[in-house]
């Protein structure tokens, strides 16, 4: 992926130097509360993270998780992108901030760039997403960004019910 500029924030690939930022991320209390325990709890569980995770999915599917840095400070606050999960049938968009970094409208700009690039770039006919009804916050910037409630799913590992999102590209439905 191309780096992708907005307003605020520098969207690129993650790299293997990324570990400390993922070993942080993971195991903020809201991660765990609405994404859960990914038993990500040293330098090399995050570096495996990295290679089993966005690294293999860049090489793959030609998309990911990316890394949210500030464009002033090039400090890394989150990470926003497209996963393809096997029991899903379109890419769903995830994000994630640091908790000095929520509420202040980077999950949006990120996602709204991710979209956009889902869409420009990659051709994507339609993009999905999950939360758990508890995550008020991440359904409000899933309406905002234009994805629709379809219906309640099974979760992927922890069997939690899971809300599903969709949203179209180009008049797919």
């Amino acid at each position: 992926m191309p780096t992708i500029q907005t307003d605020r924030l520098t969207i690129s690939e993650f790299d293997l130097s990324d570990q400390h930022f993922i070993l942080e991320l993971v195991n903020t209390p809201s991660w765990l509360k609405y994404i859960g325990d990914r038993r990500i709890y040293n330098l090399k569980d995050a570096r495996n993270y990295l290679i089993n995770g966005p690294l293999i999915s860049y090489k793959q599917h030609g998309f990911g998780l990316y890394k949210l840095q500030l464009r002033e400070t090039s400090e890394t606050i989150g990470m926003c992108g497209l996963l393809k999960r096997d029991e899903l049938d379109h890419p769903d968009i995830g994000f994630a901030l640091l908790p000095a970094f929520q509420g202040l409208g980077y999950g949006y700009e990120s996602s709204r760039a991710v979209l956009n690039d889902a869409e420009k770039r990659l051709g994507l006919s339609q993009v999905l997403a999950i939360t758990i009804k508890a995550n008020e916050r991440s359904i409000h910037l899933l309406e905002k960004l234009g994805l629709h409630f379809v219906k309640m799913i099974h979760g992927h590992d922890e069997g939690h019910p899971l809300m599903l999102f969709s949203r179209a590209f180009n008049g797919h439905t």
